[in-house]
């Protein structure tokens, strides 16, 4: 049972109109000189002063708070303003702030190249075919 339904319950008692509670269960809260009386009356006081009003208070609209809040991208206009000016950022650079710009999971990766192969030949060509036959089998 929580404290404030103890209290209530214990008011409910003490109520004028009622009948005596017993001499165990009633509490000498209501004398001057009782413990804690000038805490209650003070916090009583403060929460009375630190009550929230309407009063002066602009109401705002939920989808202006969501656009103030909302997260704005300025990828294209740091771009921009890099590659208008004299001295270009290199390469490596850019790609770099694009990079971060990216997200880190794999979807937002770019796909990654395959690396072209070569077609598959010789390195000598016919000549040195002809060449080496006549070195090593002689003159027919």
């Amino acid at each position: 049972m929580s404290a404030s339904l103890l209290r209530r319950g214990l008011e409910l008692l003490e109520a004028p109109g009622r009948r005596e509670a017993a001499p165990g269960v009633q509490r000498d809260r209501d004398g001057p000189g009782a413990v804690g009386t000038a805490k209650r009356k003070k916090r009583g006081r403060e929460l009375m002063r630190n009550k929230a009003t309407i009063k002066g208070r602009v109401v705002k609209s939920a989808i202006e708070e969501y656009h103030k809040k909302k997260a704005v991208d300025h990828m294209r206009e740091n771009l921009k303003y890099m590659l208008k000016g004299r001295i270009v950022a290199k390469r490596a650079i850019t790609e770099q702030v694009l990079a971060q710009n990216r997200g880190r999971k794999s979807k937002d990766q770019p796909p990654k190249k395959a690396a072209k192969k070569k077609p598959e030949g010789t390195v000598f060509t016919e000549e040195d075919f002809r060449r080496f036959e006549r070195e090593y089998f002689g003159r027919p």
